[in-house]
């Protein structure tokens, strides 16, 4: 069983190989390791990401098959699917690390704020569910200097809408509280930079 601190150096590891282009021959996809991982698989860390094309976990942390168990919704956000898979991957691998990874100028943060700015009556009723949960993270920022500095903005409120999936999760059922209670499972947050290709981590 890998412990949270490994696992944590070794997608520091990954990300530093995937920012100065040396990656490691074992992350690349063999036959071996197809079938090895046919078998069984023990992912020694969990994602839950965005969806945006450009954060393909696996790639920016240069790791390979197996390795990794990754959930993907757009915005990051913490919905009870979200939790349910959490907890079934801790229980059923034994993964001791949760890493919600956010990244810059994420779309689902812009259409909360472009639709934060519509009349209700004009705001999309297919992004709703989206919105919904990304809106808590973002409206206390509204209210302050930042909201006059677009960018500045944007910046805050990624952050901000990761530090609350990492809460939310956290939190998210007895199982997961448990797990943190007797240091079984470690969850925090951490932002991909689109420009660096950098992954900063952070609440650890």
């Amino acid at each position: 069983m890998i412990r949270a601190s490994e696992a944590l150096a070794r997608l520091r590891a990954g990300n530093e190989r995937f920012v100065s282009e040396i990656l490691a021959s074992e992350a690349i996809t063999t036959p071996t390791r197809r079938k090895q991982v046919a078998v069984a698989q023990e992912p020694f860390a969990i994602l839950l990401g965005c969806s945006d094309s450009r954060v393909p976990a696996e790639i920016i942390f240069d790791q390979g098959l197996g390795d990794l168990f990754v959930i993907r919704v757009a915005g990051n956000i913490v919905a009870p699917s979200q939790i349910d898979s959490v907890e079934f991957a801790a229980e059923r691998y034994g993964t001791e690390l949760v890493v919600v990874l956010g990244h810059t100028t994420c779309g689902a943060i812009l259409a909360t704020l472009e639709e934060l700015g519509l009349p209700p009556a004009e705001q999309s009723r297919n992004l709703r569910s989206i919105v919904d949960r990304v809106r808590p993270s973002i409206e206390p920022l509204l209210a302050t200097d930042i909201a006059h500095d677009h960018a500045a903005l944007v910046k805050h409120a990624v952050r901000a809408n990761i530090r609350s999936s990492v809460n939310q999760l956290r939190r998210g059922s007895r199982a997961i509280e448990q797990r943190i209670r007797e240091e079984r499972l470690m969850v925090v947050g951490a932002e991909y930079s689109l420009e660096s290709g950098v992954v900063e981590f952070f609440d650890l």
